[in-house]
């Protein structure tokens, strides 16, 4: 991780002060690195970390950062990670430009050294990732997302991000198109079990997330305690409840109780289980490999996934 963390700020830097300045802001407020070890150790899963190992990491690594920071321009957001964000210090303009250098700095990377075969996968995965964010705006203004919409929007958001590292990570030592696809898989449903967590926390009053309770319902974002609650809702909760997210997502009383309804319901029970149904079917791929020390490291970043505090 180390070595890594050098190779991706070289790979970020330009002739430009400006940006140097930026991406320097950047690497000193990295969060948890989760997705490059996701690179690391699957590509160990069936050989050694190579060149084209850590270029796949840095690439991941680029399109990670870019969303984020296009994300805080969307959402409007001036603090990531407890400091301020990219749009906060040097506003939209920038941090737009910013984003788009760091999406075209993960191409770049995988053209330069003719690894075609990853920018197949990040080329998929940017298109993903714009496709889930936009199917989610579209849903968030009819708030009609069921079930299985709301699992296309995380898998095209979220997974599918998770999805390529593990990709990416085979790939870099010569997969063949099964075993990429195997890896594939093994990477969606623990990116599905992630983000379930994630929407978790805007439940719990204790979570140390740093996002405030209720968040998602103020942003009218349906996610999978809300949507199983009010799918079992009488009528009259039903309605009740779809006003308090269409019309009274500002008032902090209506939220409240929202959160406990969704609570006494048994919303979040219904959430933990399918996040365990997606852990396991990742545990059940990796259990396909020999038993190693990799093996064992995948299973501990697994129960990561969904035991995690933030």
């Amino acid at each position: 991780m180390k070595l890594f963390e050098q190779k991706f700020y070289e790979s970020m830097q330009s002739k430009v002060p400006l940006l140097d300045k930026v991406t320097r802001f950047i690497v000193t407020t990295k969060g948890k690195q989760m997705r490059p070890m996701f690179v690391f150790l699957c590509a160990k899963l069936i050989g050694d970390v190579n060149e084209k190992t850590y270029r796949g990491a840095s690439m991941i690594e680029l399109i990670h950062t870019a969303t984020l920071v296009h994300d805080d321009v969307v959402d409007e957001s001036f603090k990531r990670r407890n400091f301020f964000s990219i749009n906060a210090l040097w506003k939209n303009k920038i941090a737009v430009l910013v984003g788009d250098y760091l999406l075209s700095k993960s191409v770049l990377l995988s053209t330069d050294h003719k690894d075609y075969d990853l920018l197949a996968v990040i080329s998929r995965t940017i298109r993903e990732m714009s496709e889930g964010e936009l199917l989610q705006l579209e849903k968030a203004r009819k708030l009609d997302i069921t079930e299985d919409v709301y699992y296309e929007i995380i898998r095209q958001k979220t997974a599918t991000l998770i999805a390529a590292c593990c990709e990416i990570g085979v790939l870099s030592n010569n997969a063949d198109e099964t075993l990429a696809k195997k890896m594939q898989d093994f990477g969606t449903y623990t990116g599905m079990a992630f983000q379930i967590k994630d929407d978790l926390f805007d439940y719990l009053s204790s979570n140390v997330i740093g996002k405030p309770v209720g968040i998602d319902i103020k942003e009218q974002k349906m996610t999978l305690p809300l949507i199983h609650t009010l799918k079992i809702a009488g009528e009259k909760d039903k309605k009740y409840y779809f006003n308090t997210i269409k019309r009274y997502n500002n008032d902090q009383k209506r939220v409240k109780e929202l959160i406990a309804f969704v609570k006494s319901s048994g919303g979040l029970e219904y959430s933990i289980k399918i996040m365990k149904e997606f852990q396991q079917k990742a545990k059940d791929i990796l259990n396909e490999f020999p038993d190693t020390e990799v093996r064992r490291s995948l299973h501990n970043m697994l129960d990561y996934v969904i035991e995690r505090k933030f």
